[in-house]
């Protein structure tokens, strides 16, 4: 692979390559798939640590779904570069550790990401493409259509096999959270309005809620509490669009099948608040998804931090509040808050 180029095409990449140099041997990598551009073979890292004990829980952290949403593997970056530097010399981090195992997938689309388009090398959006379809009608083009590749939010041809990228993404999880009693994804994107929101399945439905809600709702009102004074907005992806071939959503139904509780989150960044204090950005092709302004990047990478940390203690901790009998109630209360209409 070419130096030069991932220099200056994916810098993200050569950061993460130079984190895994650095790493203790506490943390393990591996290529879940390479995927060609031009005369590159870009690999897809996933980097693992903490318990390898299959009755403990997981937090699986994701970035770089959409290439032109930098922001959220840069998000990703930092954070798995404080756990590493923390490593040398943290001994409560060890002792979390000890209690749940950390999944990252910092970088799941560079093909994407190198050439500043949201959807792979082959034209596809990846949060269109699982076997999965709306029962309502969604967004025209936005929900995932199957038109053509030359416009944005292409689901790929009916009956194909996912892509490479996405169908990495569901053996992973498949494999590494599948047989753990509870897990956690948090999937970091940018983009959509003025608010950091958090958004859960499903993506396809606003009148079916998904089975795990007084959970979620739980969850939920763990952060609330912990955190009161904290910005984010969390709610069902369906309450502002439905789509089709929506990848959480078809993971949260593969998990049914298991005897685990498996719980994806997406944070979607407001970058239209970037947009509206440097309107100038727009000019670029990802203006609209990625602050540009360097102190607004520095700001944006230090303010998910709690929410990560609170994920990853939440996963940890989750037989103290899961199954405490408050789920049930609360899913009365999510009922009411997000599907009473």
């Amino acid at each position: 692979m070419n130096l030069k180029f991932v220099d200056s095409a994916l810098p993200e990449l050569r950061q993460l390559e130079h984190l895994l140099e650095l790493a203790s041997p506490l943390i393990k990598s591996q290529v879940l798939a390479n995927v060609s551009y031009q005369d590159h073979l870009l690999p897809i890292h996933a980097i693992s640590m903490g318990s390898t004990d299959t009755s403990k829980p997981v937090m699986t952290f994701v970035g770089g779904v959409h290439g032109l949403e930098r922001i959220g593997s840069q998000v990703l970056l930092a954070f798995l570069e404080g756990i590493i530097g923390r490593l040398a010399w943290d001994v409560s981090l060890h002792h979390l550790l000890e209690q749940v195992r950390l999944n990252f997938i910092p970088l799941l689309n560079p093909v994407g990401m190198a050439t500043h388009r949201r959807s792979n090398g082959n034209s596809v959006d990846l949060m269109r493409n699982a076997p999965v379809n709306s029962q309502e009608k969604t967004s025209f083009l936005v929900g995932g259509h199957r038109i053509s590749p030359r416009i944005p939010w292409y689901r790929g041809k009916a009956g194909e096999t996912m892509q490479p990228e996405a169908q990495a993404l569901v053996n992973f999880i498949q494999q590494q959270t599948f047989n753990s009693p509870f897990s956690l994804v948090l999937d970091c994107h940018s983009g959509f309005g003025l608010h950091d929101r958090i958004w859960f399945p499903y993506a396809r439905s606003r009148f079916q809620p998904i089975q795990h809600l007084g959970e979620v709702f739980h969850l939920r009102d763990l952060l609330f509490q912990a955190y009161p004074y904290h910005s984010y907005k969390f709610e069902p992806q369906a309450k502002h669009y439905l789509c089709h071939g929506d990848l959480w959503d078809y993971l949260y139904d593969l998990s049914l099948e298991k005897p685990t509780t498996f719980l994806p989150l997406t944070l979607e960044m407001g970058s239209w608040r970037w947009v509206r204090k440097n309107p100038a950005q727009l000019l670029r092709a990802v203006g609209l998804f990625h602050p540009i302004k360097p102190h607004r990047v520095k700001r944006v990478l230090r303010s998910h931090l709690v929410l990560m940390e609170f994920l990853i203690r939440a996963s940890a901790s989750y037989q103290n509040w899961l199954y405490d009998g408050k789920s049930l109630n609360m899913d009365q209360k999510a009922t009411m808050l997000w599907y009473d209409n």
